[in-house]
């Protein structure tokens, strides 16, 4: 009954109407920082969305330039590069013959320069092979030796069985 009497009095109908007017301010304080920053973020959204067009376009020309000479590059490609020779003055012939007689030769040599260097991994590897070897070998020959001796300590027994 408080309130409903309140309202109907002349002296709080304007604290009611001023009420009003402070929550109507304070919606539209909070409306309005949503809306700049939505209109913020789509005004920076469209910045974007247009450079990324931009470049997209520029792509575009650039592409398009290049499908108009398509038959012009195909020609480049397809044509030797040595039919597009400079002159070259008679001093530097003898040169020139020299550079492309070593060029041969390399181009010649080249497979077995790579496999040299493919088989660099492969060194240390090697290394352990080669002196399993030396050693296998040290072995022989320490009995290659006692066994020469044999011979010989045998090959005088002979001598002195066939001259007794």
């Amino acid at each position: 009954t408080l309130d409903l009497t309140c309202r109907r009095m002349p002296c709080f109908v304007k604290f009611s109407e001023m009420e009003e007017m402070v929550n109507m301010e304070a919606e539209i304080n909070e409306v309005q920082p949503l809306q700049l920053s939505v209109t913020v973020g789509s005004k920076l959204q469209f910045y974007f969305v247009g450079k990324k067009c931009e470049i997209l376009q520029d792509m575009n020309r650039h592409l398009e330039a290049i499908l108009k000479e398509k038959r012009d590059l195909r020609k480049r490609l397809i044509k030797h590069r040595c039919q597009e020779s400079l002159p070259i003055e008679a001093t530097f012939h003898k040169c020139i013959v020299e550079l492309l007689t070593e060029a041969v030769t390399f181009i010649e040599k080249l497979e077995s320069h790579l496999q040299s260097l493919r088989s660099i991994p492969q060194i240390p590897h090697m290394m352990n092979n080669m002196d399993t070897t030396l050693s296998k070998t040290e072995v022989l020959m320490i009995e290659l030796e006692e066994l020469t001796e044999q011979i010989l300590k045998w090959e005088e027994l002979q001598k002195e069985v066939y001259s007794n």
